[in-house]
């Protein structure tokens, strides 16, 4: 019996940016401010269309997930009520008690990771790069939200 040998091309993304400068322009780790590469306009306009497109599917799937937490809440109290299941709520309010002692302890230190810090900072420092794409960006994602 032949054995048929399949093969498949491999999409190396670090080769394909370096043949892409405005790939490597955009995304690049030392990249630097937009206001570098971009004037105002082109910055708003930018931040508003991913902003908009960000808060119009943020919408979209937040409506989704509140439907089904609320269908499945909905059905589990029809279930308990008619006697399909039985649930103990002095075992549900323990744990949410317990659920709130270890919030209250993990935020009470207000202490982060080294790992979380390292993350904020670069979050923080490319927002106070791109101010006006981030402003966009907002702007964009409220308007989202509200369509």
């Amino acid at each position: 019996a032949g054995v048929k040998e399949d093969s498949f091309n491999v999409l190396d993304l670090a080769e394909y940016t370096k043949n892409r400068p405005w790939w490597r322009k955009v995304f690049a780790p030392s990249s630097g401010s937009s206001a570098e590469k971009y004037n105002v306009a082109t910055q708003l306009v930018i931040g508003g269309v991913t902003g908009w497109c960000t808060g119009f599917i943020f919408q979209k799937v937040g409506k989704l997930a509140a439907t089904a937490v609320g269908g499945g809440f909905f059905l589990l109290q029809i279930a308990n009520h008619t006697g399909y299941i039985k649930v103990d709520w002095k075992l549900v309010e323990r744990d949410v008690n317990k659920a709130k002692q270890q919030l209250k302890f993990h935020s009470g230190g207000n202490k982060m990771s080294p790992e979380v810090k390292s993350r904020v900072d670069e979050v923080i420092i490319f927002l106070k790069k791109n101010v006006i794409l981030t402003g966009g960006f907002a702007g964009g994602f409220l308007l989202g939200m509200a369509s």
